[in-house]
């Protein structure tokens, strides 16, 4: 599936405006904390790409695991309302780690908490893009987030994949970079095939990708779905998507320099305007039904 794809693999061309987004896998000890050690290390990374002149967002995770290890909490809450209070605790120390940890290398961060909501309101979303591009402008890194104290659906069912991919619509990113605990995209579930191999390069609407990535919960082998279904909506404003190991040794920095670790997923449909991107973005509010007289 690869060898058609095998040359722009190895000659890709990253750009100049990324998005990164860390999963709350990779940022917590075994749920217990942010693992500062790997924090330290992203941060290096991205702040080399910052010398070389390359723009970043970054999309974390983690709030709420932070929280839970700040409130000594020892299993994840069921109530929604204290999952909610254990992300407004955690979401101070994760924004605390990255400005201490940037400011090493004197760069500064800006804390941006948004809702699928945000987004859906066109006046909002314009908003959000004209901030996140001036943040840019000025030299800093914005550090996106769900914003988990009011939102329910994304503590419940998800994680920050989705709103990665728009946030790559809103600034026109060249790639999004997804981190996780997986090396990339396999062809098949290791656990059940010990001949399951990674896929290094295709599209990102290769229809072929569903039945990788597995049915099911958003968690399984490490979001797939999920990344997936981000990597296309990427693609509508032209972003191609890079999956990774946010273990492999300077996954970001190699990235910088064109070689790609991972899963390299071509964006491979028209981009859209603007407005129609974010039209695209909108999720259901209602339904019509036609009966037989309607029609």
């Amino acid at each position: 599936m690869t060898n058609q794809f095998d040359e722009k693999r190895r000659t890709f061309d990253a750009g100049k405006i990324w998005v990164i987004k860390i999963g709350s896998s990779l940022l917590t000890k075994d749920g217990e904390g942010l693992a500062t050690d790997l924090v330290s290390d992203w941060v290096g990374q991205v702040a080399e790409l910052k010398r070389s002149g390359i723009q970043v967002v970054l999309v974390s995770s983690g709030a709420v695991a932070e929280g839970m290890s700040r409130l000594k909490m020892k299993k994840r809450p069921v109530s929604v309302q204290l999952l909610q209070a254990a992300a407004a605790v955690g979401q101070m120390g994760l924004i605390q780690a990255y400005e201490s940890k940037f400011q090493n290398y004197g760069l500064h961060t800006a804390q941006v908490l948004l809702t699928h909501d945000d987004l859906r309101s066109r006046e909002r979303y314009i908003n959000a893009r004209g901030t996140l591009n001036n943040l840019l402008e000025l030299g800093v890194i914005p550090v996106v987030n769900e914003n988990d104290t009011v939102v329910t659906d994304e503590i419940r069912f998800g994680d920050n994949d989705r709103l990665a991919a728009l946030v790559s619509n809103l600034i026109g990113a060249n790639t999004l970079l997804l981190l996780t605990d997986q090396v990339g995209v396999l062809s098949a579930d290791p656990k059940g095939n010990e001949n399951a191999q990674l896929i290094e390069v295709t599209t990102a609407n290769d229809s072929d990708l569903d039945a990788m990535a597995g049915e099911g919960s958003a968690m399984g082998r490490g979001g797939m779905v999920t990344k997936i279904s981000a990597a296309r909506i990427a693609s509508r404003s032209g972003a191609n998507t890079v999956i990774a190991s946010g273990i492999a040794p300077q996954v970001i920095s190699r990235l910088g320099k064109g070689e790609v670790c991972g899963t390299l997923l071509l964006a491979d449909k028209e981009v859209l305007v603007s407005r129609k991107q974010w039209l695209a973005a909108l999720t259901a509010s209602g339904e019509i039904t036609l009966d037989a007289g309607a029609v």
